[in-house]
């Protein structure tokens, strides 16, 4: 093969690999976008938002050859996506447990979202104490020419479970995953506090919830304001009685 033609090989893998790598990112921003608007819609209507933040991930061409090569796979792009469903990554961390189960469950309800896969590692822990709850989403993307439809693994978990695999990828990176077994029953037991402090949260959430709903109504001049967009707007006295009409 002659230089010339090489040339104009390796421009093609390379857009290939980018158009390719674009797919998943705009995945991502679909999703973030979804996640988004169900943030402020809560905020704005319920003056709380279950979902904390979010942190999204696309796995590194690297990264995606080295899994390729660990699973004996061939490498080509049909069969990268076909074999990794986590190329696309999005955590979501909530405050509490329940609301891991309700932001799924909205999520669930969109119609353009399929839910290829549900894993429940918070009712069914893994061995070394891991909790989160994993959704395998299909999400389709616009492109110029096609609609192509692209798998997003979507986890959500509490700042607690978080907290607790933050450090433990931490911990099995510096050992290079050779993690000495007192540290590994150290991991085990921080992982059950973690989970005892997320029931704990999940019962005073609960509680106060039930004091602030005995309190009684807002007051008119609560009732009256509005909040867009983080803008204020206080309403005319008689708007709502208009409207009420």
């Amino acid at each position: 093969m002659n230089t010339l033609n090489q040339i104009e090989q390796f421009k093609k893998i390379k857009y290939e690999l980018t158009r390719f790598m674009l797919i998943y990112k705009f995945a991502l921003d679909e999703i973030e976008t979804k996640i988004e608007i169900l943030k402020q819609e809560f905020q704005s209507l319920h003056d709380y938002s279950p979902i904390e933040h979010t942190k999204s991930r696309i796995k590194s061409p690297e990264s995606i050859m080295n899994k390729m090569l660990r699973k004996n796979k061939e490498f080509s792009l049909t069969a990268v996506k076909n074999s990794i469903k986590d190329i696309a990554g999005l955590r979501i961390t909530c405050s509490f447990i329940s609301d891991i189960y309700h932001v799924s469950e909205m999520l669930q309800k969109q119609d353009d979202l399929k839910i290829l896969d549900i894993k429940d590692y918070i009712k069914n822990p893994k061995p070394n104490g891991y909790q989160s709850l994993h959704l395998l989403v299909e999400v389709p993307v616009f492109m110029s020419d096609c609609q192509e439809q692209v798998c997003v693994e979507v986890q959500i978990r509490t700042i607690a479970m978080d907290f607790w695999a933050s450090l433990e990828h931490k911990i099995f990176y510096k050992y290079d995953q050779a993690v000495p077994e007192h540290l590994t029953r150290e991991l085990k037991h921080a992982a059950d506090s973690a989970n005892a402090l997320d029931l704990q949260m999940e019962r005073l959430h609960r509680e106060i919830k039930e004091i602030k709903d005995a309190q009684g109504e807002d007051s008119d001049e609560e009732l009256r304001r509005i909040i867009i967009n983080n803008q204020q707007f206080t309403l005319p006295a008689n708007f709502i009685k208009l409207l009420g009409e």
